[in-house]
């Protein structure tokens, strides 16, 4: 795990963001904006599933962990 605090984080990402639009044209880069939605919001979906299955003591499958 990469320890950074919040500041740091956003720079980073920032600059992910600035780096990758950079060599995107428009279309390109509306795409990619969707897919990682898309992508940020399925893994938050997940990270609820587990909470909730390790609030109420459910077995999750270890595998995909």
């Amino acid at each position: 795990m990469i320890k950074m605090n919040a500041c740091e984080i956003t720079a980073a990402v920032t600059a992910a963001a600035n780096t990758i639009a950079c060599r995107l044209n428009d279309e390109e880069l509306a795409l990619w904006s969707s897919v990682l939605v898309q992508l940020g919001d399925t893994l938050a979906t997940i990270a609820a599933q587990r909470d909730l299955c390790s609030r109420i003591n459910f077995p999750t499958n270890e595998a995909n962990q």
